[in-house]
């Protein structure tokens, strides 16, 4: 038969096995009084630190450790994580913070929208308008249009900018997902039989990650976030670990420059490359697509 200790651990499912994990527990209040006139009872959500000698430590998000009796325990389960602060930073905030990896970007607002232009880049988060939610300008379109020699548009699939250039005949250039990881999580195997990637300037704020002439990459950091861009593998070389040793040397790098937070984006559909990045820890944060108007014969 069970010991009571052990009854309450299969009421309520927790027990040793929730160390570690963030749980949520309903305890009585020895000695005091409910509104009803029972027990009076709290609840308790964090970490679960200990569970040991009949106690339960768990850890909430602020003020110190809570120890409580395993027999005062009423119920109590395990939870899921609470969503990563990283993740619920805006689509447009992440956006805006990877402006970072352009040093010559020049941006000028249009209402809550953005229009970006580089004179040495060629990709086209460096030369498109950023909308992002609604302009908040009446003639928002019309000036996107007149700013560009050819205007391309990053938006997120249904909404009502996407719709808005769709109803003008625009048409999609690509398919791109925005990646976010924390730096201290970030798994950077080097592969053992490969010599760390070699670090050079690249820019202002830039710095480029080098095997030989066969693999490259870039990163940038602002403001706590290191972001990586143009990471290249000769197909030649391909399928030797070369990306991951690049992508090692950049995330120490940034980890260096006292970033937290690591962002990429990537083609949606550029399987080796996601799974490299997901591998590495790196979750999908958003995705987007690229609209321009379409060309004519």
């Amino acid at each position: 038969m069970p010991d009571h200790s052990e009854a309450h651990r299969l009421a309520h499912r927790l027990g040793p096995h929730v160390v570690g994990q963030r749980v949520v527990v309903r305890r009585v209040l020895p000695g005091e009084t409910g509104p009803s006139g029972g027990p009076a009872m709290t609840d308790v959500l964090g970490i679960c630190l200990r569970w040991s000698d009949g106690e339960c430590v768990v850890q909430p998000e602020s003020g110190p450790a809570i120890t409580i009796a395993v027999a005062d325990i009423v119920s109590g389960k395990p939870v899921p994580p609470r969503a990563s602060p990283r993740l619920r930073v805006t689509p447009r905030e992440c956006q805006l913070r990877a402006s970072a990896l352009w040093p010559d970007l020049v941006t000028e607002p249009l209402g809550d929208w953005v229009l970006r232009t580089s004179a040495t880049a060629t990709a086209r988060r460096a030369n498109s308008v950023l909308a992002y939610g609604p302009a908040g300008v009446e003639d928002a379109y019309d000036r996107v249009v007149d700013h560009y020699d050819r205007p391309i548009a990053q938006v997120q699939h249904g909404t009502p900018e996407h719709a808005l250039f769709r109803d003008h005949g625009w048409v999609a250039e690509g398919e791109t997902v925005f990646l976010l990881a924390s730096v201290a999580r970030i798994v950077r195997t080097q592969p053992p039989d490969l010599a760390p990637a070699r670090l050079e300037p690249a820019g202002p704020g830039l710095v480029r990650a080098r095997v030989d002439d066969v693999a490259t990459g870039v990163a940038a950091y602002a403001d706590d976030w290191v972001g990586f861009r143009g990471l290249e593998v000769t197909q030649t070389h391909q399928g030797r670990g070369l990306g991951l040793a690049v992508m090692a040397a950049l995330v120490e790098w940034g980890a260096a420059q006292g970033a937290t937070t690591a962002y990429l984006q990537v083609l949606a559909d550029n399987a080796p490359a996601r799974r490299l990045y997901e591998g590495m820890g790196f979750a999908t944060h958003h995705g987007y697509c690229y609209l321009a108007p379409a060309r004519r014969p």
